[in-house]
């Protein structure tokens, strides 16, 4: 209990010490975790609450952006967030991309989350267990499974995922990136669910019962019976980056309606197989 509770007031300092910058946003990850945790097989339910510091009250969504706060504690985490890829090329290497500024392997938010699933699979394993903070392993593996499955986190090289991509957001001006991140989610909450993510989370739960509901077991394998599989989910997101999200983009593009309501359906589809996948990834590595 003494553990747990000094790691709880550590990860709750972090969590409003520093200033935010944004992942999905703070509502896509949330609504990723909510999703996921929702799916969880008891065992995997039992282990993350476990891991959650008590002051989560056992959800998991309430600390799905900590690790974007804590960028500015841990400087080495920065570049786990998202992966560079050659321009226009339109595909995803490991091997190629999965590097940071410094050529260094691994680095990158496929590397970090075979790393974290390679760290949680250590649960409950009393001789190993005390290698990790599985707490924070269980959080960075959680956010870095949405920010995967943002398509600008698996963006170009040159724009640095549509970062420098100035753009008007209707009368608003951002870059393209905090598009992807943010304004298309809240747009459809204001739009759709008076402003309420909770309306967005039942409306995505309903499309993976209903809409969805043959695919589901597809997302949720992974070949060769890997415990995690990210290279797949990255190799999505550079493809619908540049199908979606770059296509008809330029510096000072305005993006109105008709970019809103056509991307918007590719937002939610990633949301959930985020949910879904993370989901399924808890269940095999605490099975």
């Amino acid at each position: 209990m003494g553990v747990r509770l000094c790691i709880q007031t550590a990860l709750i300092s972090l969590f409003f010490l520093f200033p935010f910058i944004h992942g999905w946003g703070i509502d896509g990850h949330f609504i990723i975790c909510r999703v996921a945790q929702d799916r969880l097989s008891e065992s995997a339910a039992d282990a993350v609450n476990s891991l959650l510091p008590e002051s989560a009250e056992n959800d998991l969504a309430s600390l799905c952006s900590w690790a974007d706060r804590v960028k500015f504690r841990y400087h080495w985490s920065s570049p786990l967030h998202y992966i560079d890829t050659p321009d226009d090329l339109c595909n995803y290497q490991y091997e190629r991309d999965c590097k940071d500024e410094d050529g260094k392997e691994g680095m990158c938010v496929s590397g970090a989350i075979k790393n974290y699933t390679t760290q949680l699979l250590t649960y409950g394993s009393s001789s190993k267990e005390s290698q990790y903070n599985l707490t924070e392993a269980l959080l960075f593996l959680s956010h870095f499974m949405g920010d995967i499955h943002q398509p600008l986190h698996v963006g170009f090289t040159t724009d640095r995922g549509g970062n420098t991509i100035d753009v008007h957001w209707y009368t608003r001006k951002q870059v393209l990136h905090h598009v992807w991140d943010a304004n298309i989610i809240e747009t459809a909450e204001e739009d759709f669910f008076s402003a309420n993510v909770e309306g967005l989370i039942k409306d995505i739960k309903q499309n993976i019962t209903d809409e969805w509901a043959d695919r589901i077991t597809t997302w949720e394998k992974c070949t060769s019976n890997r415990t995690s599989c990210p290279d797949v989910y990255a190799s999505e997101s550079i493809s619908a980056a540049c199908r979606w999200a770059y296509k008809n983009v330029t510096e000072g593009s305005v993006l109105e309606d008709d970019y809103f309501l056509s991307r918007l359906p590719i937002v939610y589809l990633r949301l959930a197989e985020g949910g879904v996948r993370l989901a399924a990834t808890l269940n095999r590595i605490f099975n």
